[in-house]
């Protein structure tokens, strides 16, 4: 019995300890937020109230001096307040950051830029204007009125001394009124009759007992009234998560170019299908054909040449076969969809001009779309290692982690890879773009070359375990 009433009162103990260094980082952290808000709020006040007072002090003897005065007074603050827009902000997320590890992140809309015409008045995107500066104002009021992420930090520069006062009132008042009420015992004692708590029937200890609940339960209170302030934050700042129109406008966007690239790349590979047919096993088939026209009027009179043009023949239909075959693989070769991609990158590894090292891990198959796409990427890939980078060896490793699809292909060559220079890495990009995947180049002068791509996939029934094989 008394080892588990000492282990309870242990328990007890860090528990209280615990919560008083819990409360300790909250009040520290409201006072941080109670400091951060008075220049916000203070500049803005001083402003207007000067500018008021200025504009009142000259027109004194004037009718309309009181309502420009008031006009200027609120312009004045209205300007000053905007410095603090974005400031605030950005402070805001980067203490929700580094407290509770949650990201707000912010987008914004792009700024049109100012235009001007024949006549010389500027087109600022959504109104013309004859003076310049008059046009990069409205060009501004207008921007930050339209941006989604712009109106957020506004509406925030309003809400969050609100907020603070608010959530930081309660608090406040509990440690200012239990500190008051306990610290009182103490100054009547020392200042009141010295029979003061001898008429009372309630003993001084109560006050102080109360007083310092009272202090306890704001130290305790204060974590949460922080809590609270980010979530407000988040709701704010963020939207309640959902997507800005911004994002939503630069997603259009890409799905939009990806599918054009999509669209034009499928066209030029039916081109090329087409081409290859036309200039390759067709033409074959054709002479094939003459050949045995003549070679069916040949025999009677000159068997031996009949023969000739036989074995020209057989020679001509196995090249044709082995051309039909080769496009067959270029459209899509039979090991990828029959063994996968970490079989396929390894068949196409053993044809490799140059020493090539596979290393897969993939518990199971991705789509087979992106399969091919990944599969005719490292070729690309391998092709160029093969032609400019003067690589001796070439290694390839291939690995799914976390929803990604993550291939590394890596040479020992001169490196400087660039993906101006060529149409080649910017056509990967561009394939890599229809599922929504990126390329990644570390390519210093001299080597080595690391190009990494990534593409977001689900497998189709992973296994318990995951296999990892070289080749």
């Amino acid at each position: 019995m008394t080892a588990v009433t000492r282990t309870s009162s242990t328990t007890v103990r860090a528990q209280a300890e615990a919560a008083l260094a819990a409360g300790g980082r909250g009040l520290g952290r409201l006072l941080l937020l109670m400091l951060g808000v008075v220049p916000a709020v203070a500049a803005p006040l001083f402003a207007a109230l000067f500018a008021g007072a200025a504009v009142a002090t000259l027109l004194d003897h004037y009718y309309p001096g009181e309502l420009l005065a008031v006009m200027t007074a609120a312009l004045a603050g209205t300007a000053v307040g905007g410095l603090f827009v974005r400031p605030v902000a950005r402070r805001t997320r980067a203490r929700i950051a580094d407290w509770y590890g949650i990201r707000l992140p912010v987008e914004y809309a792009p700024r049109p830029a100012l235009e001007v015409d024949e006549r010389g008045h500027w087109w600022t995107g959504y109104s013309y204007h004859r003076s310049h500066a008059v046009a990069r104002i409205a060009n501004l009021l207008h921007w930050a009125l339209r941006d989604r992420a712009t109106r957020a930090e506004i509406l925030w520069l309003v809400v969050n001394p609100l907020t603070v006062a608010v959530l930081a009132f309660p608090v406040v008042g509990l440690l200012l009124g239990g500190g008051i009420y306990a610290g009182s015992v103490f100054f009547r004692s020392s200042y009141g009759p010295d029979d003061a708590f001898a008429e009372s029937p309630v003993s001084p200890l109560v006050p102080v007992g109360l007083g310092l609940a009272l202090v306890a339960f704001g130290v305790v209170l204060a974590p949460f009234a922080v809590r609270a302030y980010a979530e407000v934050a988040r709701r704010v700042l963020n939207h309640d998560g959902r997507a800005s129109h911004a994002q939503l406008t630069r997603r259009v966007a890409e799905l939009t170019e990806t599918r054009a690239d999509a669209v034009g790349s499928q066209a030029a590979e039916l081109r090329r299908i087409e081409r290859d047919l036309h200039d390759g096993a067709q033409a074959r088939l054709v002479a094939i054909g003459m050949t045995l026209g003549t070679i069916e009027h040949l025999m009677d009179t000159d068997p031996v040449a009949a023969r000739e043009l036989l074995s020209e023949a057989r020679q001509s239909s196995a090249r044709a076969l082995q051309e039909l075959r080769d496009l067959v693989r270029g459209i899509h070769p039979p090991v990828l969809a029959e063994r996968g991609l970490g079989d396929a990158v390894r068949a196409l590894a053993l044809d490799s001009a140059l020493p090539t090292e596979v290393c897969v891990s993939l518990p199971d198959r991705p789509a087979a779309t992106l399969e091919a796409a990944a599969y005719f990427s490292i070729c690309e890939l391998l092709a160029n290692a093969a032609k400019h980078s003067g690589a001796e060896q070439v290694w390839v490793d291939i690995l799914y982690r976390a929803g990604m699809l993550r291939i590394t292909v890596t040479d020992d060559g001169v490196g400087v890879a660039d993906p101006t220079r060529g149409t080649g890495l910017r056509g990967i990009e561009r394939r890599l773009g229809t599922f929504d995947g990126v390329l990644a180049i570390d390519s210093t002068s001299g080597g080595p070359t690391t190009i990494t791509l990534e593409l977001p996939c689900e497998l189709s029934s992973p296994r318990t375990s995951t296999s990892f094989a070289k080749a």
